[in-house]
């Protein structure tokens, strides 16, 4: 990978102070009051938009509040309040065998490290790192479909494999800068680095991204 402006760690952190002023501090857009509701919003926004997933939950953990409430429940009960979701089958059912587990395994508080987050149906890397750094303050670095096309397009990746990706950024950034460098860089996705026709010409970071260089000069 070739690298045009310098040590990859300057690179990086240049472009999260200009993500950072430019959008401001990131934040999880899922709604969520505690460790558990961020859990089952992570699990159930997998190929769904936030936006949808914050239509879904008050209603379920108004009825499902805890992990003891929504293991207990029936499985068709939450798959007709997660229906919306898409893939309501196995979001659902993962949704309650991740919670028979916590209630059984874990004294019903979900779990604070990766290994043990990982260990839950539905949690991969991905959902366990939203967790870490969004409800425990424990840096982690989730990489979404946004993350991935961002991080590839600006330093010339031809991969987009998440566990790679998420490699290469948390070794050439401190880690207090992690889970808002990924709120950033999701942002900027859905804002302007679109997957088609990305608006390069007003972009804030083009002097920071080979695409973007690449596309403008042509």
């Amino acid at each position: 990978m070739k690298n045009h402006f310098g040590p990859v760690f300057t690179r990086l952190n240049k472009i999260y102070t200009t993500l950072m002023k430019t959008w401001g501090p990131g934040k999880c857009s899922l709604f969520h009051e505690n460790p558990f509701e961020l859990m089952i919003a992570t699990i159930l926004s997998a190929q769904c938009t936030d936006a949808r997933i914050n239509t879904i939950t008050p209603s379920l953990f108004k009825k499902y509040p805890n992990a003891a409430k929504m293991a207990s429940a029936r499985l068709p009960d939450i798959e007709k309040l997660v229906r919306s979701a898409g893939f309501y089958h196995n979001k659902a059912a993962n949704i309650v065998a991740s919670s028979k587990m916590i209630k059984e395994k874990f004294n019903g508080s979900v779990p604070d490290n990766m290994d043990e987050l990982c260990s839950l149906p539905g949690v991969g890397r991905k959902t366990a790192n939203v967790i870490l750094g969004n409800a425990f303050g424990i840096p982690g670095f989730p990489v979404d479909t946004h993350v991935g096309r961002v991080i590839s397009r600006i330093m010339s990746i031809s991969h987009n494999n998440p566990g790679k990706i998420e490699k290469f950024v948390t070794s050439n950034m401190p880690s207090s800068r992690w889970t808002d460098f990924s709120h950033l860089l999701i942002f900027h996705g859905r804002n302007r680095c679109y997957a088609r026709k990305p608006e390069c010409d007003i972009c804030e970071i083009i002097k920071l991204c080979d695409y973007g260089r690449n596309n403008t000069a042509k």
